[in-house]
């Protein structure tokens, strides 16, 4: 039988984690019923009988130039946080993803006795390996999303457990493009383009105009060319000033939220990197990934990298199965000419299909449980 708690804290910084958090959540509501839910998250985990004490949307900033612009807010939210909840102790804290913000968080709250959790393993293995001794010092258990990540862990002294990637069970093996279609107002016939810039104020500056301005281009040889955009929350405002600027685009379908429609229903999709690039590739639609950032946050960022991939889906694979135009790379023109070569090559489109499909499987498990159940003998100790 479970130990009997009352009440679990958790974070989350943005919509990625917010959605992995709440598939997390019923499988900590089944393990303990009577719980509840505090500390910050979006409107999934809301949804989900979360009590945010702060909007989500105040940790949404990613770079280091970003994050030095709103440092002071964001270490006065965590200090706020860690006072009421060493105020008001939960039986286990859980950060979701948002390590800058979440270890700092945790190191204090484990230093009181608190049990802590990080669900979602920083990506050491892409960049800042250094990022590891933190982890070591700051968390009870890593909660690990990808097969490879509880290894490299456990050889650096920190406890794992590989969960799967909730995303690979909450997205169907074979999505339902039609029934996408039909949901968005689509037709089978359409000729549909994702155009995903992003959930961060940073990401929708960097991305929205380029994407846009591809757009403009593709249709100059596809007139009937349907862009479908979907907003993240509170972002509706910022989108639509860009979009504002780009007149000459044609059957422009904005949408509030629904990404993952969005995703079914494409043909083929312009992402911002993260977390976008792998909920599209369990869609198993043909992208193309591109990111762009502030010069000093690039300089910095390449310093630290460790593999010559930034994109999820190329990472995973260890190939790039995805084309990625990083910075300079980012241009509109490259960006349409992209999108226009998976267009052009349906036989290329069916080979990456076959790819996603594989990388979908080798995700897949029994998220909510396997997660309670390791949280379950942290608690027991």
């Amino acid at each position: 039988m479970s130990a009997a708690i009352s009440k679990i804290a958790m974070v989350a910084g943005e919509s990625s984690g917010d959605l992995l958090a709440s598939i997390l959540m019923p499988g900590l509501k089944r393990t303990w019923p009577n719980v509840s839910l505090v500390g910050i998250g979006g409107p999934a985990m809301a949804k989900g009988g979360m009590d945010s004490w702060w909007p989500m949307e105040k940790l949404s900033v990613r770079g280091y130039v970003e994050v030095i612009k709103h440092y002071k807010e964001i270490v006065g939210i965590r200090k706020a946080l860690k006072t009421r909840l060493l105020a008001s102790p939960p039986d286990v804290f859980i950060g979701v993803d948002a390590p800058d913000f979440n270890l700092d968080l945790a190191f204090d709250l484990r230093a009181k006795g608190i049990p802590t959790v990080q669900y979602v393993c920083p990506s050491i293995w892409a960049w800042r390996f250094e990022r590891i001794k933190k982890i070591r010092v700051s968390v009870d258990h890593v909660l690990c999303i990808f097969p490879f990540e509880k290894a490299l862990l456990e050889k650096h002294g920190v406890d794992a457990t590989f969960v799967g990637h909730p995303l690979a069970n909450f997205i169907p093996p074979v999505p339902d493009k039609v029934g996408a279609r039909e949901h968005l107002g689509l037709s089978v016939s359409d000729l549909v383009v994702a155009v995903l810039p992003g959930s961060r104020r940073d990401e929708i500056h960097q991305m929205t105009p380029r994407f846009l301005a591809a757009v403009e281009i593709l249709q100059q040889s596809q007139p009937y060319l349907i862009p479908v955009l979907p907003v993240a929350p509170g972002m509706m405002g910022l989108v639509s000033a860009y979009v504002a600027h780009f007149p000459n685009v044609k059957h422009l379908k904005i949408i509030d939220g629904q990404s993952h429609h969005v995703m079914a229903s494409a043909d083929v999709a312009m992402v911002t990197s993260g977390t976008a690039t792998l909920e599209t590739a369990l869609f198993k639609c043909p992208m193309v990934i591109a990111y762009a950032m502030p010069w000093l946050t690039w300089y910095i960022t390449q310093r630290k990298r460790l593999q010559p991939w930034v994109g999820l889906p190329n990472i995973l694979c260890a190939d790039f199965v995805v084309p990625e135009l990083i910075q300079a790379q980012a241009t509109p023109k490259a960006i349409a000419n992209s999108v226009l070569d998976w267009l052009c090559d349906p036989t290329r489109v069916t080979e990456l299909k076959a790819t996603f499909s594989q990388l979908h499987e080798s995700l897949r498990a029994d998220t909510a449980s396997i997660a309670a159940h390791a949280i379950e003998k942290i608690l027991a100790r």
